[in-house]
C-alpha cells in the first residue's frame, strides 16, 4: 500500500469519525429538548397496528363481543380510548346474548352486556392494565397478556386495558403527569362507574406501564383513609429514566446514552434536563412505608426476564431492595438484602428463580426468570399465577 493510498485511507476515517461523534453530539442535544424527550421516552407514535382497525378486536384473535372498545374522560377534558376484555368461560355462558348484539366501540359503555356482567358480578374482579411504551392496547404481546391474566379464573376475572393520552386514539401528548392523570381516571372508572372496590382490584404494568402502576399505587395509599387494591404487579420495570438511560441498549446491542455514564459530571448534567424522571424507586420506598405505617395489608410482585434486551433484569433487584428497605426501620444494606437472599431464594433450574420478602402486613415478592425477553413473558404462564397469587391472598375464598 503506498503512503497516498494510506493517507487517503486515514482521511475517510477521520471524516467518518467526526460525522459519527457531530451526530452523536446532535443526538445528546436533542435529547435535552422536552419534545424530542417524549418522543425517545413514550414513543407514542409508533402505532404498530397499522391496517387494524382498534373498533374490531375479532382481527386481534378474539371472539364476537368478547371485547369492548370505549372511551373514558379524564378530568382535564381528554379522552381514553379503552377495551374491557371479557373472560373465556363468562363470554362462553352469555355467547348468545353476547351475539345478539352490535359489536365496535360503544358510546356508553354502561349500556352493554359485558358491562352489567362485571358491575353486578359480586365475585367479579378486574385488572386494570397498564401497557408499556410505544404501540396500542392491541399491539404486539399485549393481547395474550389479557388472556393470561383471566386464565387462571376465565369466570370472574375482567380485563380493562387502554391507551394513554398521544398512544393509538388517545388525543393529546404524554407526561408524567399527565399520565398518572389517565390512570387516575382509569381507577375512577373502575370504583365509581363499574363499582368495583379497589379489593377486588389489581394494579397491572409491563415496562413503561411499571412506573405508571407504582405512582397510582403510591397515590392511593397516600390518600387520608388509603384506598388499597388487592394488590400490584410489575412486569419488566425500571428504576428511573436516569439509571434506564443509563443502561438502554438499541435492540440489546446499541448503547445510546450509557457511553456517558463514563463521564459522570457529563451524565448528571444530562439528567437535569430530564422532564420525567418516573422515579420507580422512590415511588416504590414511600408505598411500602405508608401500608407499613398504616398497618394495611398489600401485596407486590416484581418480574422479570435475564433475557430482556430493552430493560434490563438488574432493575427489578434494585427496586426489591427500595421496597424491602422501606420495611426495616434501620434500613438495610444492598449487599445484606442480597445475602438474605441467597439463603431464600427459591431455584427454579431453566425456569428461574423467586424470593419473598414477608413482613406483618405485606408480601414483597420478586420473580427472575431464565427466559421471556421484554414482550413474550406477558403471555406466560407466571402472568396467570401471580394474579391468581394477589387475588387469592386478597381473599382466599376467591377460587
Amino acid at each position: 500500500m503506498t503512503g497516498s493510498m494510506l493517507n487517503v485511507m486515514l482521511k475517510y476515517v477521520c471524516i467518518s469519525a467526526t460525522v459519527g461523534v457531530a451526530l452523536y453530539a446532535t443526538l445528546i442535544w436533542l435529547l435535552t429538548t422536552a419534545s424530542f424527550q417524549a418522543h425517545v421516552v413514550y414513543l407514542h407514535k409508533i402505532q404498530m397496528t397499522w391496517f387494524r382497525d382498534l373498533d374490531v378486536p375479532e382481527m386481534f384473535g378474539f371472539l364476537y363481543n368478547q371485547v369492548t372498545p370505549f372511551s373514558i374522560k379524564v378530568s382535564d377534558g381528554e379522552a381514553l380510548y379503552a377495551w374491557h376484555v371479557l373472560p373465556l368461560e363468562l363470554y362462553r355462558e352469555h355467547e348468545a346474548s353476547l351475539l345478539d348484539e352490535p359489536s365496535g366501540f360503544v358510546s356508553d359503555i354502561t349500556s352493554s352486556l359485558a358491562f352489567k356482567l362485571l358491575r353486578d358480578d359480586p365475585e367479579a374482579r378486574l385488572v386494570l392494565h397498564f401497557h408499556g411504551a410505544a404501540g396500542t392496547v392491541g399491539s404486539g404481546y399485549r393481547t395474550p397478556n389479557y388472556r393470561a391474566l383471566s386464565a387462571g379464573q376465565p369466570r370472574k376475572i375482567h380485563v380493562l386495558t387502554f391507551d394513554y393520552r398521544g398512544f393509538g386514539r388517545s388525543k393529546g401528548e404524554p407526561s408524567e403527569s399527565s399520565m398518572i392523570l389517565d390512570a387516575l381516571a382509569v381507577v375512577n372508572w373502575a370504583t365509581n362507574v363499574a363499582s368495583i372496590p379497589p379489593s377486588r382490584i389489581l394494579i397491572f404494568g409491563q415496562s413503561l406501564g411499571t412506573a405508571v402502576s407504582i405512582a397510582i399505587s403510591e397515590h392511593f395509599a397516600l390518600q387520608s383513609p388509603p384506598l388499597l387494591f388487592a394488590g400490584t404487579v410489575l412486569v419488566a420495570p425500571f428504576v428511573d429514566v436516569m439509571s434506564l438511560m443509563a443502561t438502554y441498549r438499541v435492540a440489546g446491542t446499541i448503547p445510546l446514552v450509557s457511553p456517558l455514564v463514563r463521564f459522570p459530571r457529563l451524565f448528571n448534567y444530562l439528567g437535569t434536563f430530564v422532564r420525567d424522571k418516573w422515579s420507580s424507586k422512590d415511588r416504590i420506598a414511600r408505598y411500602i412505608r405508608a401500608n407499613e405505617a398504616s398497618g394495611n395489608k398489600y401485596r407486590l410482585t416484581l418480574i422479570h426476564a435475564e433475557d430482556d434486551w430493552d430493560i434490563s433484569w438488574h432493575h427489578t433487584p434494585k427496586l426489591f431492595w427500595h421496597a424491602v428497605n422501606a420495611t426495616v426501620p434501620a434500613g438495610i444494606a444492598y449487599d445484606e438484602l442480597e445475602a438474605k437472599k441467597d439463603e431464600r431464594k427459591k431455584y427454579l433450574g431453566a425456569a428461574g428463580s423467586f424470593v419473598e420478602w414477608r413482613t406483618e402486613n405485606g408480601v414483597i415478592r420478586e420473580e427472575i426468570l431464565k427466559y421471556g425477553l421484554h414482550d413474550v413473558i406477558m403471555g406466560y404462564p407466571i402472568i396467570t399465577l401471580a394474579a391468581m397469587r394477589i387475588f387469592t391472598a386478597a381473599d382466599s375464598s376467591f377460587r
